[in-house]
Formats: C-alpha cells, sequence, structure tokens
C-alpha cells in the first residue's frame, strides 16, 4: 500500500511506503506526519522543503499545517530533519535525506507526479449535495447557466418547464423593472433524452443578446456605492467591469432555470408547492392577516407587475417604485416565501438545521441583507406561554401544531406545518444620483451611474427566493431519504417520502 502526498510542486510528491513487520501493525497507534511546504513561483530561487515533525501521539493541536493521520504500523525509531534541495537537481539530495528518515517499519522515497485527470471545481459557483448545482456565465458576456447534477432519472422535462420562471424573472417585463431587452430564452444542452432525464448532468444555457458594456465606461475608473466592485477588487485584484460580472443579478438565471427542475421534482413526488411574493416595498407593508397561506395562488401572485396578492396594496407599491424611479433612485423591500405540503422530517440537527440552510441559500441572492423565519424578530416580543406552537391530533388522525410561530421547523426539522420565511433586499446600489465615491488609485470624486437597472429588485426576486428554497428542499429530501426512510423506526410520525400515487406517474 502506497500513500501520496500531493501537491509539493507540480512535479513531485512525497510517498509513504509502511512495511509490515512479522510482529504486525499495531492499529491503535497511528502515525501523525505535520509536513509544511513552502513553494517559491520563482523558478530561479530555491525551493525549500520542511518536515516539521514526524512523531507518534494520540492527538495535537496545529494551524495552518496539513495533516494527515495514517493507521500505518509503527515505526521503531523516529528522526527529523529539516532539509533543502535546488528545484532544478530533481531533488538528488531530497532523496538520501528521506533513507535517513527511514525505519524497519516505514520507508520515505520521492517519485514524480502522474498528471491527474482534469478536475473542474467552481469555488462558490456550486450549491447542494445530493442535488448539485454549479452557476456559470456573466451579465455581459456571451451567456450564463448551470449544470445540475444528481437529477432523477426518467423525470419528464423540457426547456418550456424551466422558461415559465424564467420569464418571471426576466428584465423588461414592466416599468417597475430594468428596461435591459433580454428573451432569456433556455436550451438544455444534456442530460435529457426524448424528453426525459438520463440521471447525468443537465446543461442549461441562456445566451446575453442585450449588452451595452459602454455604459460602464466611467464605473471603470470609480466604485459604485455599496455595490460589489470595490471588494471584487479587493480580494482578486481585477474585477470585470461591464454589469459587475458575477455580482450582477444576471448570475441568477442558473438557479432560477435548476430551481424549476428542483420545483418539478418537489411538486411531482411529495406534492410540495413553494410560492413566493413580495410583502413590503419601501414604506408600504402588507398586512399579514391579508393573504391567506393555506389558499395562496400562483395566480394571485401574477395578476400585476409587482406581485403582491392583495391589489389594493399591489397598487400602493407599484406607486411607491414609480416616485423613485423617475427621479432616479431605488428602494428597498421585502419577498415572503411559503413551502406548502412539505413532509416532517427534512433538515439535520446542530450544524445543518433546515432553517440554517434556507437561510444560507436565500442570502446568497444579490441584495439581500436579511432574513426572518417563522415569527421571526416579533417572536422576541412574546412570552414562551405565547409563542409555543400547541400540538393536537387533526380529523385524519396527524399530529399537526395550532398556531405555526416556529414556522413549520422544530430544532432544525421540518414538522410537516407550512413552512414561511421573509427575506429582505436592499435598494438598488446602481442610481441615477449622483454620489461620492473613490477611484481605484484611491482619489475621490462623483459617480452618476449609468446602465439600466431595477429601481426596485423585489418584484424579479420573487422566482430567485423560490429557486433557492426548491434547491434546499430537494437536497434535504434526497438526503432524509437515503438516511431515515428505507427503514422507518416510527411508521405512525415517519411519513413516507413518495406516495405510492405519484410514483405511478412516472416512467419507467
Amino acid at each position: 500500500m502506497v500513500w501520496e502526498f500531493v501537491p509539493w510542486s507540480d512535479e513531485f510528491g512525497l510517498t509513504i511506503h509502511p512495511i509490515v513487520s512479522k510482529s504486525g501493525p499495531n492499529p491503535t497507534s497511528p502515525i501523525f506526519f505535520f509536513f509544511s511546504f513552502f513553494f517559491s513561483q520563482q523558478p530561479n530561487l530555491t525551493a525549500p522543503f520542511h518536515i516539521i515533525s514526524l512523531c507518534l501521539c494520540s492527538s495535537i493541536s496545529f494551524s495552518q499545517t496539513l495533516v494527515y493521520s495514517l493507521p500505518i504500523p509503527m515505526a521503531s525509531s523516529v528522526s527529523t530533519k529539516p532539509f533543502r534541495t535546488d528545484a532544478l537537481s530533481a531533488f538528488s539530495s531530497l532523496n538520501s535525506d528521506l533513507r535517513s528518515l527511514s525505519s524497519v517499519n516505514l520507508r520515505l522515497s520521492l517519485r514524480p507526479r502522474l498528471p491527474n485527470k482534469l478536475q473542474i471545481h467552481a469555488n462558490g459557483s456550486t450549491y447542494g449535495n445530493h442535488f448539485r448545482v454549479t452557476t456559470f456565465g456573466e451579465s455581459h458576456g456571451g451567456g450564463v447557466g448551470c449544470i445540475i447534477d444528481g437529477c432523477p432519472p426518467r423525470l419528464p422535462l423540457s426547456e418550456t418547464d424551466m422558461q415559465v420562471d424564467l420569464d418571471r424573472r426576466r428584465p423588461g417585463q414592466s416599468r417597475i423593472t430594468t428596461p435591459r431587452k433580454e428573451t432569456d430564452t433556455c436550451k438544455i444542452n444534456s442530460g435529457v433524452s426524448e424528453g426525459l432525464t438520463t440521471g447525468t448532468p443537465i446543461h442549461v444555457e441562456v445566451p446575453n443578446t442585450d449588452q451595452r458594456g459602454h455604459d460602464y465606461s466611467e464605473m471603470s475608473l470609480a466604485y459604485r456605492p455599496s455595490h460589489a466592485d470595490a471588494t471584487y477588487d479587493m480580494k482578486y485584484g481585477v474585477r470585470s467591469v461591464q454589469g459587475g460580472g458575477r455580482s450582477s443579478a444576471r448570475e441568477t438565471i442558473g438557479r432560477v432555470a435548476a430551481g424549476a427542475v428542483a420545483k418539478k421534482i418537489l411538486k411531482k413526488f411529495c406534492g410540495i408547492e413553494i410560492l413566493a411574493y413580495v410583502s413590503q416595498v419601501h414604506k408600504v407593508i402588507l398586512p399579514e392577516d391579508l393573504v391567506d397561506h393555506d389558499t395562496l395562488t400562483l395566480d394571485q401572485i401574477e395578476s400585476n407587475i409587482v406581485r403582491c396578492p392583495d391589489p389594493e396594496y399591489a397598487e400602493k407599491m407599484i406607486s411607491a417604485i414609480d416616485a423613485v424611479r423617475v427621479r432616479g433612485d431605488s428602494v428597498g423591500g421585502v419577498v415572503t416565501c411559503i413551502a406548502r405540503n412539505c413532509p416532517c422530517g427534512l433538515g439535520s440537527p446542530v450544524f445543518s438545521k433546515l432553517e440554517a440552510e434556507l437561510a444560507k441559500a436565500v442570502m446568497s441572492l444579490p441584495a439581500t441583507k436579511g432574513f426572518e423565519f417563522g415569527s421571526g424578530f416579533a417572536g422576541t416580543f412574546l412570552t414562551g406561554s405565547e409563542h409555543n406552537d400547541e400540538f393536537y391530533i387533526d380529523e385524519h388522525g396527524k399530529m399537526r401544531t395550532r398556531t405555526n410561530r416556529s414556522g413549520g421547523i422544530q430544532g432544525g426539522i421540518s414538522n410537516g406545518e407550512i413552512i414561511y420565511m421573509k427575506i429582505a433586499f436592499k435598494p438598488t446600489s446602481t442610481i441615477g444620483k449622483k454620489q461620492n465615491t473613490v477611484t481605484r488609485d484611491k482619489k475621490e470624486t462623483e459617480l452618476i451611474a449609468r446602465g439600466r437597472h431595477d429601481p426596485c429588485v423585489v418584484p424579479r426576486a420573487v422566482p430567485m427566493v423560490e429557486a433557492m428554497v426548491a434547491l434546499v428542499l430537494v437536497d434535504q429530501l434526497m438526503a432524509q431519504y437515503a438516511q431515515c426512510n428505507l427503514f422507518p423506526v416510527n411508521r405512525d410520525l415517519q411519513e413516507p417520502m413518495v406516495p405510492e400515487l405519484e410514483r405511478e406517474e412516472v416512467p419507467f
């Protein structure tokens, strides 16, 4: 058996050869190897290698050090030695140093690394464990889209399924959204054959057709206040000037496309419905008692351009957006989202609580600044006796709660009630009013941003929120079914994840 530790350099890695003695290995005493490598990018400089220590222990604290714990045979003796080697000498001197570290039970050697196959890791652009989504593309690039990995096979799927939500998200819908004209027509390039998913990665792409790079000439020199321009430059030392690159809301096209697939899975296999709507624009707040979450429909939400289910408050919200739009300013708002018919048992204790996963997902959307679950901050004004959701048995023999201040989740796990949350979105940062800012070379200046931007993001954020909630729930559904529903231990409480009636609809 061989362990190879890589990468130490582009060409070489350290190889550990455990040699089993006649007395056999001692599996209870692992050897901990601590290595620190500092490799200069200057080819003319010497590349130092340091083995900090090679020791026997049960545990040790460390900082900024690679740690490897291997249950290999005990070495009869341990020695440590710092060593150096010239990068151009093929590490010839290093081999002799490694031989001095060897023992009767352990041999260290150096060998050339074999080239690895290409691996793509989209750091920060991938979400999910079982239902994984990677988005790609930028606002003013050739296009945007997503790759969906983990979608079940034999699911009926076409571009039309995604296009419905993409049309709800696209720009140029009305006077209260950005005037940028994009059809956002999607194309499925892989993962679907003859109308059915194949179980392989689904590649979805949407071309950009209405870019105006010249609108960003002034913003290439000065940072937009409260925008990602400055922080992207601070982190990467470079940024995409046109449209904000990955920080643009256009990135969410991939999320919405993937979310449409997730929503179809949830609806078909569990009957879960996810609906979001605008509940606040600036100072116009929709009273909660005007919306019945048990009977709310998509038609009610889509009956007006602001996506508020109450017509009277919808007009007030539209007027609030119009008032700032004509002045070149912007306002924020709140989107409320619900998930009906969610089964019990989704989510995990401690770090993977369902509300924590939902918060992470929706707060990754552009312009989000707040998240409230169930009773939220208003619950802090109640006592325990006022806030607790008491249990009862309904007419179908099912355990329910009389109230739902927990928002459908208790202890990080869904309880079968309606899941609901609120997400706050800040005012659009790119506005047509004069603002003070600085340039990249740290000179103070004034900026009037050009371009086409939403005076309020919340009407178009509605399908984005639905998509992220769907991605969380389908990922959690797959995890729950794999862990707990193959062998349920309490059939009275553990409801079936996949009703037989729904499974019959899936073609085989």
